[in-house]
């Protein structure tokens, strides 16, 4: 059996730690590195090493992974001061699993190439449920060779793992996941408000609906969640409005049009504006029941 390649994961957020644990349960050789100290600690405790920056990082593993907030971020820890590139080594492989700019990637990818580092841009789906259970999908952009090393990581972390193509297709499959899930969040408000307040009762709407054409895995997993009062997240609003930002951008850049998309970040950006930026996506609800004037109806 060959040894399992060392690796590094920059980035101990909501998502990020659930995902470093399960690849150090997988038995791969773990170094951890993250602003804040705690969950690098936790990780400690349970066998990994710490680093103390990102390009210390890198000088230790022969992958290095990433899961951070936005484009910048990621151009900072991969090709800034005592970034990624500074610790690079011929053969090490970068690993993107944060949501971004397609073009960032790209950025990223030509930059770090001058260094004989490979680079794959691999952004997620499945949320903090996903993260800690395994069962990640995850969309892969970069060299074909490059994904046949990390492969075995890929498969401590998800369930699905998709080959998209160069680099940024990971990112434009999962901006193309954000559309749809987007559109099904507030299709799912509104169709929940119209019921109510045109004067049926939205459990039986559901219930009579889901086993037709309008099943969808939000309209299975959300509901009970939002008829009980429950809008924590999840996947968080605000981190759903900077992706849409992000397709809407890219959009842009290729001359796109996206109007559902365009009115479904108006919705999202009145969300951080009313207070619940911190609530789960499905939580866009509460928008439309401001402009109908009604409160969806809590209780079993």
């Amino acid at each position: 059996m060959s040894q399992l390649p060392s690796v590094g994961y920059i980035g101990l957020g909501l998502m990020g730690k659930s995902i470093a644990h399960n690849i150090l349960k997988a038995g791969f050789p773990l170094v951890v590195h993250n602003r804040s100290r705690i969950p690098v600690d936790e990780l400690v405790s349970e066998g990994a090493q710490a680093a103390h920056s990102p390009a210390d990082v890198a000088r230790q593993v022969e992958i290095v992974m990433t899961c951070l907030p936005d484009s910048p971020d990621v151009e900072n820890v991969a090709i800034g001061t005592s970034g990624i590139i500074e610790g690079s080594h011929p053969g090490l492989i970068f690993v993107d699993n944060s949501t971004i700019k397609p073009a960032t990637s790209r950025r990223i990818a030509a930059i770090l190439g001058e260094k004989e580092v490979q680079c794959l841009d691999a952004p997620l789906s499945g949320g903090d449920i996903g993260a800690r259970q395994g069962t990640l999908a995850i969309m892969v952009g970069g060299p074909a060779e490059a994904l046949e090393r990390v492969m075995p990581v890929f498969q401590a972390m998800g369930k699905t793992i998709t080959y998209v193509g160069e680099a940024g297709a990971g990112q434009i499959a999962k901006a193309a996941n954000q559309i749809m899930t987007a559109a099904q969040m507030v299709a799912l408000s509104e169709l929940l408000i119209f019921s109510q307040k045109a004067g049926a009762d939205p459990r039986k709407v559901v219930e009579a609906i889901r086993g037709g054409a309008a099943q969808c895995w939000t309209l299975d997993v959300k509901p009970p969640r939002l008829f009980s009062g429950n809008r924590a997240p999840g996947f968080k609003a605000y981190m759903h409005a900077k992706d849409l930002a992000i397709i809407l951008d890219t959009a842009r850049e290729y001359g796109i049009p996206l109007p559902s998309v365009a009115l479904d970040y108006q919705l999202y950006q009145a969300m951080l504006e009313m207070g619940m930026a911190n609530l789960d996506t499905s939580a866009v609800l509460a928008v439309l029941e401001t402009m109908a004037g009604v409160k969806l109806e809590e209780g079993t």
